[in-house]
């Protein structure tokens, strides 16, 4: 069976036009950066695919320039599209910069050498396969969160095409007489567009599948997460405390826990509603948010009543970061005096009898509860 190179050439962009025009049907208008990113990589992808098609249709030389120069910038952008999603979906990523210089110089090269057969093809294959080697390697090392194995699907994807994209390119330059056209039947441009529609199909399923992991990361963060004030609500305490627990009990470390409770809360909300108790709220959670360390686990318990589990802090230090949450509310409050309001807290820390983090959260809230009993707006530690 003999392939013909101009069929395989209008299956991709079929192929490409196809998934452009349904992936927004299906992944709809309300998308988050990376998603909304890796969508439009697919999008100029077709565009490109479609000049380097039309241009091959004009014989003169100003259409064929324009039109293949444009292919080459939509191709760099479409990595550099796919790369700002990579970044969105497994954290920041080395190489941006390269990928944008790539992006620039592949087609200008292209459009100055355009004269030029050999240079022209080997400049642009060469540095497209930088540009996928670039997006190749940025699915490595996730720095956000455990993540699918959909990015080794991309990173083979990407690997592929870049090795039959450099091949193209030397074949161009080297041996110009066995690759004279982009439509040359040759077996490397054969098997490439076929790589092509293979790796399109499976780089695309990849991107539905880190779009859906996306997404329900979100829906647990959401189930987690208290939406007043942003903090975690009770399930995402009892997430994610049992574990910090262990972890400190396991290895001997410091862990303390501070139970807070916005003084006469209920007052407020009698006396000036309930917007300005959610107001109340929200501005004592931004206090927290902005005064916690990235490894401490701060959540919304209750109606006016936080905790906050801090590893590796003492008495002391534990004493300091209260300290700093007053005053920072303290602070707050002048800028708001409608809103004005102070806390109680209780003080409880790691011992080598507590069996449970239950232990733990009982000893802060008597500390808690002795707080009130001497006039709320202060500390009190039963360790």
């Amino acid at each position: 069976m003999t392939l013909d190179v101009s069929t395989l050439l209008v299956i991709n962009a079929a192929n490409l036009l196809l998934m452009a025009s349904t992936l927004p049907i299906i992944m709809g208008r309300r998308l988050s950066p990376a998603a909304a990113s890796a969508r439009a990589a697919l999008i100029v992808h077709a565009m490109g695919w479609i000049a380097i098609i039309l241009s091959s249709l004009w014989k003169d030389q100003w259409p064929d320039l324009v039109l293949s120069t444009l292919s080459m910038t939509c191709t760099g952008v479409s990595q550099a599209l796919l790369f700002r999603a990579l970044q969105g979906w497994l954290g920041p990523r080395r190489g941006q910069r390269l990928l944008w210089a790539l992006v620039v110089l592949t087609p200008l090269g292209y459009a100055l050498s355009f004269q030029s057969y050999p240079i022209r093809v080997g400049w642009a294959n060469l540095l497209v396969a930088l540009e996928l080697l670039v997006v190749c390697q940025a699915t490595l090392r996730p720095t956000t969160r455990k993540v699918g194995n959909w990015r080794w699907v991309v990173f083979a994807c990407t690997l592929v095409m870049a090795g039959f994209t450099a091949a193209r390119g030397v074949m161009g330059f080297f041996f110009t007489e066995l690759y004279p056209t982009f439509r040359t039947p040759h077996p490397v441009n054969v098997l490439a567009l076929l790589a092509t529609n293979i790796t399109l199909v499976m780089g695309n399923l990849a991107v539905l599948v880190a779009w859906r992991e996306e997404a329900e990361a979100q829906l647990r963060e959401q189930a987690f997460t208290d939406h007043l004030t942003g903090l975690h609500n009770r399930h995402g305490w009892e997430e994610r405390a049992p574990g910090l627990f262990a972890q400190a009990e396991r290895h001997g470390t410091p862990l303390a826990l501070l139970m807070l409770d916005l003084d006469h809360f209920k007052r407020i909300n009698d006396l000036h509603g309930h917007d300005v108790g959610d107001a109340v709220l929200r501005m004592f959670g931004g206090v927290l948010r902005d005064n916690r360390r990235s490894s401490d686990l701060v959540a919304r318990i209750g109606g006016e009543e936080f905790v906050l589990l801090l590893p590796h802090t003492d008495h002391a230090a534990a004493v300091k970061l209260e300290r700093r949450l007053r005053r920072a509310l303290e602070n707050a409050c002048v800028q708001q005096p409608l809103l004005s309001v102070d806390f109680s807290a209780g003080l409880a820390l790691l011992r080598p009898d507590d069996a449970t983090l239950t232990q733990l959260m009982v000893r802060a809230d008597n500390g808690l509860y002795q707080a009130k009993s001497l006039g709320r707006g202060r500390l009190c530690a039963l360790d």
